[in-house]
């Protein structure tokens, strides 16, 4: 459709006096060329356009089939429209789909029992986005400082661990370590850190004596400790079960709310419910987003008790999407889909095939230099000085040009995060791929 405008409504359509086109189909190159010239330059993608998709498989506009192991990032857990959840999301939008907080709808307290019952806790907070989640902690955590634990007001310390990544607003990448995160976005908050007080060393994730020394540094006024139980941005740094009980223990002992961020870790990922129950802890706060529903619809919580969530008085903190009735909706049946479907059950098994898989090719080769991760959140490092001058984002262009979409960090890390709905045979073809590019790469003349 086209419509020539005078800065005037044509169609619905406000153009400025421009000619407007609009398409709901396209050649890939007509995406890429579009985004190029008109959105912001805050993503380095590969140059793939999805068209449509269906649980781990998608399509590009020309028909070329690939299959996700990225899974946005874990936020399609139930894997590409799960027909069980477009079911839900199309007849909950058309009966009620947005009211705001102002007032109430039937179904946002249906989500708040499930979720609350779930996971054992007594109060859920709800919100859009991982980022609007892990703020909002932060937020509870300080007011809980002040109301109960009695720190002086302004004086609220909240640290995390270095490599831990919470999200892109001020106050989530002040407790982040990397630089691209930070430079250029401050001043940012100093009693928001993943640094020692009173020094410039990061506190090292899955490091105990570090963790102590910044307790000990902080003093009266910390107010919490937020920690993802595997770093998913840092390259699937698996957290030992020891660490995390023993930051439960050094919270208990200085009245200290632990925080776990399963905002890519939960929802059946790990081949647990939550990434937290392998150390067997039970957290203060506990953050959800991503796949609360299936990737169909932006929702996220931060679920915890009376005495912290409490604190919390009406009108102080809001979200004009939080609980909203389709999103709630549409999160409580993705909550379900994840028992009905035994997800965590088939992470843990497949994730045990992913593994074994990469550590044969691991076997034969020189440039896989680590194998880590936990379910079907997994990792392989590539040891980028024996890869005659290509990189890991390279290996992952020519495993795209296969079939195979994965994503690579600069330093060679490459992610690997299916969906829950993945075939053993989806895993076993896709190992088949990686060898073959691998050995293809290793053929190729230096740059």
């Amino acid at each position: 459709m086209s419509t020539k405008t005078n800065g005037t409504c044509t169609n619905g359509t406000y153009t400025n006096g421009k000619t407007l086109v609009l398409s709901t189909q396209g050649s890939s190159q007509d995406a890429l060329k579009a985004e190029e010239r008109y959105s912001a330059k805050n993503y380095q993608s590969l140059p793939i356009v999805f068209s449509h998709a269906q649980g781990a498989s998608v399509w590009d506009p020309e028909g070329r089939h690939y299959l996700d192991f990225h899974a946005a990032s874990t936020a399609l857990n139930h894997g590409h429209c799960h027909p069980k959840l477009v079911a839900t999301l199309v007849e909950q939008a058309s009966r009620l789909t947005l009211t705001s907080r102002a007032f109430h709808n039937d179904i946002y307290p249906q989500f708040a029992a499930l979720v609350n019952k779930l996971f054992g806790y007594d109060r859920v907070l709800p919100a859009s986005t991982g980022a609007e989640a892990s703020e909002t902690a932060i937020k509870i955590a300080r007011k809980w400082a002040y109301k109960v634990k009695g720190v002086p007001e302004n004086h609220a310390i909240v640290l995390g661990a270095a490599g831990n990544h919470h999200g892109r607003t001020l106050a989530t990448i002040a407790l982040a370590s990397d630089s691209m995160s930070r430079d250029l976005y401050g001043p940012l908050d100093p009693n928001i850190s993943c640094t020692i007080p009173g020094t410039n060393r990061h506190i090292e994730y899955n490091n105990k004596a570090a963790l102590l020394e910044a307790f000990e540094a902080a003093g009266a006024n910390l107010a919490a400790f937020i920690v993802e139980p595997i770093q998913g941005d840092a390259g699937v740094i698996v957290a030992d079960d020891e660490y995390l009980q023993y930051a439960r223990a050094l919270c208990d002992q200085n009245n200290v709310l632990l925080i776990c961020d399963e905002i890519q870790t939960g929802i059946g990922r790990t081949g647990k419910f939550l990434g937290h129950y392998w150390s067997g802890i039970k957290p203060d706060l506990v953050l959800l987003g991503k796949t609360m529903t299936g990737g169909m619809y932006p929702v996220s919580c931060v679920l915890g008790n009376d005495e912290v969530m409490l604190t919390v008085e009406p009108g102080t903190h809001g979200s004009t999407y939080g609980g909203n009735p389709l999103g709630a909706a549409v999160a409580m049946r993705a909550l379900q889909v994840v028992g009905e479907e035994k997800l965590a059950e088939n992470a843990e098994r497949l994730g045990h095939v992913m593994r074994d898989g990469l550590r044969e090719i691991q076997a034969k080769t020189s440039i896989i230099e680590t194998v880590r991760g936990r379910g079907l959140l997994n990792a392989m490092v590539i040891d980028q000085s024996k890869t005659n001058g290509y990189t890991g984002i390279y290996l992952c262009e020519m495993m795209k040009e296969k079939g195979l979409l994965l994503k690579s960090s600069r330093t060679g890390i490459i992610r690997i995060s299916p969906p829950l709905v993945v075939t053993e045979d989806q895993i076993r073809w896709s190992l088949g791929i990686m060898q073959e590019c691998i050995e293809e790469l290793l053929q190729l003349p230096p740059v």
